[in-house]
Order: structure tokens, then C-alpha cells, then sequence
């Protein structure tokens, strides 16, 4: 329920999912590419092709307190354009954040040039996005890891841009007809973990959790889970992979059957 392509920074395109899905022995799939449903019909109907069953997804950002959060869109109409809209003011803040950390390295000495930057052009299927290609193609970083834990950070800068809250963001999926999910609460990407961060959620409209993700200990899995069955709230999983972009992520896992997830699909 989890899978990112090259629509955002995921290295495969939708025919190279349904290929690695049906390789996994996956029945039932969604993908949710950041802020872009642009590779979903097409992904549909390679899937319907292969026979397997396929749900519209979306991974879009959100603000709540100067925290990012990413709220998953599952069964979304494609053409809303209010989520069209949203999708295509996420994907400018974060050129613009692209734009404003090549030039704060500048600013701080690194041997860059924004007028080489705003020709540079990359092959979607390596992954990732347009600062950290031109970063690595410069010598000047490693992997997706070296970006965030040496130059997208505090000391230098640099943060996440401030994204529509998420009470905007849920009414926009509410809008198009899908539900909405908080994705990767207990992940590592929340930084003080569920713990801090699932009470700051509760008064949000939303509809359930990724409670079966690739960076959730088993434990943190089943007490999310807990609180979704205990509030009516749906239950979600994914493996959050993204191609070969992140190598420790990897499809199909965590493995997941279907009568761990509490959705209106499965139902």
C-alpha cells in the first residue's frame, strides 16, 4: 500500500512496479507517490492487465507545528482538481526549497553555480530529486542518507518548506473521495517517535495510520495498531519502497496479509 515511482523519487515506472509487485507474490497494491498522482492510471491499468487488484494512492505533505507529516490518499479521484491543485503547490514549494539550498550552499562556499543548476536536468529513474542529483553528479554527496544527515539540516539552514496544515490536506483527500492516513507515525522519519507525535494527532480528522511500515519496530506496529482498532480507525502497511532509491527498504516487507489492515477495499 506503499510505493513510490518516478512520478516523485522512486526509481521505477509504473511498468517496472507491476513487474517487481507480481515477482513479490503481492495481490493488492497501491501506489502513493509524493505530492503526484501522475503514474496511478497508468499503474491501474497494468495492473488490471496482470489481474492484480490496485487502490489510488498519494503521499502528500503537511505542516502541524513546524512538523512534517505525510498523509497518505488511498481510493482518491485522480482528476479532482482541488487535489490536483494542492499536488502542484507541494511539488513548487519544494522546487523552491530545492532552489533555496543550492543557493544556501553557495552562500556558505560550496563550489556550485544556481545558473548551471537551472539547466540541470536528471534521469528519473535513478531516484531521489533535482538538488540531490546535482549534489551527487558534483562529487558533493553520497546517498539520500549523507543529504539529510550532513547538508539538509539545521546547521546549515536548511528544512522542510511549511506545507498546508494537515486539516487541509484531509478535506482536499475527503474531497476527491478517498480516506486518509497518516503515514509512518513510528518511523525514525518523526524523529521523537510515535510516542511524542500520535497525541498531537488525535484532535485531526483523520482516518486511520500506517500502522505496518519498513521503519516501524514490531512493537510500535501493534500498539498503533491497538489505538486504530480501539478507535474505529482504519489500519494500514506498507514497505515505503522506493525501487533500488532506498536500498533498505525493500517490496513486500514487512509482509502483510490482508486481515492485518483494517480497510474499506478489504472489507
Amino acid at each position: 500500500m506503499h510505493i513510490h515511482t518516478t512520478a516523485s523519487d522512486g526509481t521505477w515506472d509504473p511498468a517496472q512496479v507491476v513487474t517487481a509487485v507480481c515477482n513479490a507474490g503481492i495481490e493488492f497494491f497501491a501506489i502513493s507517490d509524493h505530492d503526484s498522482v501522475a503514474n496511478v492510471e497508468e499503474t491501474r491499468r497494468l495492473a488490471d492487465a496482470a489481474g492484480l487488484r490496485f487502490v489510488s494512492g498519494v503521499e502528500l505533505n503537511s505542516t502541524k507545528d513546524g512538523h512534517n507529516y505525510h498523509i497518505l490518499g488511498y481510493g482518491i479521484d485522480t482528476n479532482n482538481r482541488p487535489l490536483l491543485e494542492l499536488c502542484r503547490h507541494n511539488q513548487k514549494l519544494l522546487e523552491q526549497k530545492d532552489d533555496d539550498s543550492v543557493q544556501n550552499l553557495i552562500d556558505r562556499g560550496w563550489p556550485l553555480s544556481m545558473e548551471e543548476f537551472a539547466q540541470y536536468s536528471y534521469d528519473p529513474h535513478r531516484g531521489g530529486w533535482k538538488a540531490l542529483a546535482y549534489l551527487q553528479d558534483k562529487n558533493l554527496c553520497g546517498d539520500v542518507n549523507d543529504f539529510f544527515r550532513r547538508i539538509f539540516t539545521a546547521e546549515n539552514n536548511l528544512g522542510f518548506p511549511d506545507f498546508p496544515s494537515i486539516g487541509e490536506v484531509v478535506k482536499v483527500i475527503h474531497d476527491a473521495g478517498g480516506i486518509a492516513i497518516c503515514a509512518h507515525l513510528a518511523s525514525d522519519f518523526h524523529g521523537a517517535g510515535m510516542q511524542e507525535y500520535l497525541p498531537r494527532l488525535v484532535d485531526e480528522n483523520l482516518d486511520g495510520f500506517e500502522c505496518y511500515h519498513s521503519g516501524h519496530s514490531v512493537e510500535n506496529s501493534r500498539l498503533l495498531a491497538h489505538f486504530c482498532r480501539r478507535h474505529k480507525l482504519y489500519i494500514s502497511g506498507g514497505s515505503d519502497c522506493h525501487g533500488s532509491f532506498v536500498p533498505t527498504r525493500h517490496l513486500g516487507v514487512p509482509k502483510i496479509r490482508t486481515e492485518m489492515l483494517y480497510l474499506p477495499w478489504l472489507q
